[in-house]
């Protein structure tokens, strides 16, 4: 059950960050092989000028089009990331028009404890999931 934060600069229209959430849940599904409706996205808009997004000596520039997607997970296999991370990068260019320069991708692990799906309660811990 990954939960997604998406920062984007400021200025794309609601179809847009409805295109870009759709996408990145497409690519989630295929790549982790999560149920549909283990969905947790945030999208986060930011001022232009308030994300730093350099390219780590790769010899890129990155626009105000960047994105940052933070995934919070439970263990993930290498191949799964490696997959998520290619699959982002073709669909959001094919549906959302982003140049794979712009996207940033970040996944932290987590484990059973560490999610509470309300109530209070460890779910995983529980047995209620």
């Amino acid at each position: 059950m990954p939960l997604i934060r998406i920062d984007v600069t400021e200025g794309r229209s609601d179809a847009e960050i409805k295109t870009l959430m759709e996408t990145v849940q497409d690519c989630v599904l295929e790549a982790f092989k999560v149920p549909v409706r283990d969905r947790y996205q945030i999208v986060t808009e930011h001022k232009p000028g308030r994300m730093i997004l350099l390219d780590t000596g790769l010899g890129f520039e990155r626009t105000d089009q960047a994105i940052v997607i933070q995934v919070f997970t439970s263990p993930r296999t290498t191949v799964n990331k490696t997959k998520f991370y290619q699959l982002l990068a073709d669909k959001l260019e094919t549906n959302c028009g982003l140049n794979p320069k712009e996207l940033l991708v970040s996944v932290m692990t987590n484990t059973d404890v560490d999610w509470s799906f309300g109530f209070g309660k460890t779910q995983y811990l529980t047995g209620e999931l």
